[in-house]
């Protein structure tokens, strides 16, 4: 017998491409009103992390909670805690006559199109994954971008000459990271004649380690574990709540850096791994969610993918935190520089899976 679902109220390169990074328009802000509008609501699936995932189901459930501030609509949230849960979230969110229905993950791809075809006019939007239909919004990020700069840094402060990675599973959302951090650390090693070996993933054939889930976190704490003993000293964990047994296992390390991902890992992780969090592969959702549902009350709702990039500010890395001390002043002025020269298409940041 499956759990109940339960529903939540409300480089070095040319030093003078620099610039160009402080120039990088921000997403396009909602011209719609913050006036109540008691006429319009949304809802907001998860997929099996659940909302607390400090992921996108929690990144885009703050962005639809700041659309409720913004505009005062009514949303609130069906969190799936089985994949049984999925498709009959999906419809329960249809059923409850709102407007506009936001699903988060691939997971919910099959049951997001077969309820946009039936309900041709509900809007829907899904986060991370690529999905056709004329009322379908996908909004999806290149993190390859951001990754790299992750990557550059990671190899750059790495004392060990090596850094690891993982993924909960080989699907393109997460082997984005995975590619954009390889570049990076490709690209350091090119700048500064050095060989930093990055161990769990190889671009080259798509393949390395993977824990199988998204939620397990001893297995998090397993597959981080084995990276710290095969010499890593700066860990990326791909893998939703799996990567927090990553941060235990780098807390326990007592020399070892985490890279979080999606959020800010010093801000959503618990406390104590704030000390070990050198950066976070940041993707902005909640300012993509706010901007479309206010297109939506304005009539402006299209099925064109909004892909966040370093370019519009849909991808990023966090502050450095207590681990700033670990970046040189040099270093962080070269991960500026490489920052600015992948908005200005001087450095590409590619991989099989980046969003088209």
């Amino acid at each position: 017998m499956s759990r109940r679902r339960f529903i939540l109220p409300v480089v070095v390169v040319l030093a003078s491409v620099a610039v160009l990074a402080a120039c990088a328009p921000a997403p396009e802000k909602s011209t719609a009103t913050n006036s109540p509008d008691s006429s319009y609501c949304a809802r907001m699936v998860t997929n099996s992390g659940g909302l607390q995932d400090r992921s996108f189901n929690q990144s885009s459930w703050e962005g639809l909670q700041q659309a409720k501030q913004k505009f005062g609509i009514d949303v609130s949230a069906l969190v799936s805690t089985t994949e049984t849960d999925l498709a009959p979230n999906v419809s329960e969110a249809v059923g409850s006559g709102c407007q506009f229905v936001l699903t988060v993950g691939f997971e919910l791809a099959d049951a997001t199109t077969a309820e946009a075809a039936k309900n041709p006019d509900i809007h829907f939007s899904i986060v991370d994954e690529q999905v056709d239909g004329p009322n379908i919004k996908p909004i999806v990020f290149d993190t390859a971008q951001a990754a790299y700069l992750a990557g550059y840094l990671a190899a750059g402060v790495s004392k060990t000459g090596k850094v690891g990675t993982f993924g909960g599973g080989n699907q393109p959302p997460v082997t984005l990271f995975m590619d954009g951090f390889s570049d990076g650390v490709a690209k350091y090693n090119e700048v500064h004649g050095t060989q930093v070996l990055l161990l769990g993933w190889d671009k080259a054939t798509q393949d390395g380690s993977f824990t199988g889930d998204f939620e397990d976190v001893n297995k998090g704490k397993s597959f981080a574990q084995g990276l710290i003993d095969q010499g890593a000293d700066v860990i990326l964990p791909v893998a939703g709540q799996v990567g927090e047994g990553a941060a235990a296992a780098v807390l326990e390390s007592g020399t070892a850096s985490l890279i979080w991902v999606d959020s800010d890992g010093y801000e959503t992780l618990p406390a104590e791994y704030r000390p070990i969090v050198l950066t976070s592969v940041l993707k902005n959702t909640q300012d993509a969610v706010v901007a479309i549902v206010g297109d939506d009350m304005n009539g402006k709702f299209d099925n064109t993918p909004f892909v966040g990039t370093l370019k519009n500010g849909g991808v990023e890395i966090a502050p450095f935190h207590d681990r700033a001390a670990l970046v040189t002043d040099a270093l962080a002025k070269e991960v500026d520089q490489i920052r600015a020269a992948i908005i200005a298409g001087i450095v590409t940041a590619d991989s099989p899976s980046s969003p088209r």
